[in-house]
């Protein structure tokens, strides 16, 4: 008889990807689909990264080195060099987007049951990274009402166990926008040094912050140079996520070692995303500054419009290009599906990604969604109309006073990501 393993009958579908049969169907109606559930930003990608493609010579796209190419490494080197992070290019091992840095990390420093502490909501391919590797995701619960803030570290003390390996954070936070303060991951830094843990430190939104004060990366954290492993990607600050080029970076000699085994045995990163990599390294700081204006405009106007839907509780985000909202409905995924099924306005729609995948403990994120702003101005306009119109007419609509029983009402600030005003 033939079956399935049961880390396939396991593996969980994405929250943010799951959906798309039914926006086909929409758009196979004639429905416009304005897409918030993914984050592919519309951004260009940096003439600098396509202009070395093209300008390519290779004879032969042969199998690049198992680590990176030289080349990138040392330029990714000199990047983080120049952001306060001292590294070595053999420190610096070239992988297959972000994901699979992660994959390898906790295939890496992981046996089968040990444990792994996350801050929930989590980017939700978490989940399917941990179950590859069998290892067990054990939350902590960040709140709404507290902006996504991580909480006090004697709460994940509490989850600390024999088999506890370490923490994976991801700063700005997916799907929050959350930006930790400098404090806090320095009081995370104590607990990892404390009882011997591993920090995955997610950072692929490093130059997606909007406050006056740098990125405080995890590899800043003083006497942690062997428990930091960071993971990255040119996905998002490049808009390069077709490149799938991300790259997992530790001074730990040791976990290096038994990273570049993995990276062997999958044989090579993509040599024309490397090459585009290398190419997006000499973007100018103009570009940043351009993209970074623009996604806190685009935020400031979801924001806006959120805070004016009645019953929605949305607090401000300070990082990424994500917004975590609670809605005044019975199901967040049934009113997902709903909106691609069953809704239009003028012949548009939105599509959103339900956050109850992007949590751990059961039940929670049940009536919370998540959205990307990644669309222009206009788009996002119409489709915070469209989000506006839907709450109205929706069946499994729960009224304003009643959801304000599970989620902080409106009126009241979330606590900060950071000490800034202008958090």
């Amino acid at each position: 008889m033939l079956t399935l393993s049961k880390k396939a009958q396991a593996m969980p579908a994405s929250p943010i990807r799951k959906l798309v049969p039914y926006a086909d169907a929409a758009k196979k109606r004639g429905v416009k689909v304005y897409h918030l559930n993914i984050g592919q930003p519309d951004i260009e990608s940096p003439k600098e990264a396509l202009e070395a493609v093209k300008k390519n010579k290779l004879k032969v796209v042969a199998y690049a080195k198992s680590g990176g190419v030289d080349s990138l490494r040392e330029g990714l080197a000199g990047y983080y060099k120049n952001i306060g992070i001292k590294v070595e290019a053999s420190d610096i091992i070239i992988t297959n987007g972000g994901s699979e840095a992660l994959q390898i990390a906790l295939a890496a420093t992981c046996d089968p049951t040990d444990e792994v502490i996350v801050f929930e909501p989590f980017y939700t391919n978490y989940n399917a990274f941990a179950l590859q590797n069998d290892v067990k995701l054990v939350p902590v619960t960040t709140k709404i009402e507290d902006g996504f803030a991580l909480p006090s570290m004697a709460e994940v003390e509490k989850k600390i166990t024999k088999k506890t390996k370490g923490v994976v954070i991801c700063n700005p936070g997916n799907p929050t926008g959350c930006l930790y303060s400098k404090e806090s991951l320095l009081e995370l830094g104590k607990i990892a040094k404390k009882h011997g843990l591993f920090i995955y430190a997610d950072e692929v939104y490093r130059e997606f912050c909007y406050t006056d004060a740098p990125h405080f990366s995890c590899m800043h954290i003083p006497g942690l140079e062997d428990n930091v492993i960071l993971l990255d990607s040119v996905s998002k600050r490049y808009s390069l996520c077709g490149a799938r080029i991300g790259y997992l970076v530790t001074r730990n000699k040791e976990v290096s070692a038994a990273v570049m085994k993995f990276a062997m045995a999958r044989l090579c990163s993509p040599s024309y995303g490397q090459i585009a990599a290398e190419g997006a390294l000499d973007a100018p700081a103009s570009y940043f500054k351009a993209v970074r204006d623009e996604y806190i405009h685009r935020r400031d106007v979801l924001i806006e419009g959120l805070q004016k839907i009645d019953g929605v509780i949305c607090p401000k985000p300070m990082g990424a290009f994500y917004a975590a909202a609670e809605l005044p409905v019975d199901d967040a995924e049934t009113f997902a599906k709903w909106l691609l099924e069953e809704f239009s306005y003028n012949g548009e729609t939105v599509m959103v990604a339900p956050m109850g995948g992007f949590y751990a403990t059961p039940g929670k994120g049940k009536t919370q969604i998540r959205m990307a702003y990644v669309l222009k101005e206009r788009d996002l306009k119409h489709a915070l109309v469209c989000l506006k119109k839907a709450l109205e007419v929706y069946p499994g609509r729960v009224e304003p006073q009643k959801a304000a029983k599970k989620a902080a009402p409106k009126a009241a600030p979330a606590k900060r990501c950071c000490k800034k005003k202008s958090c």
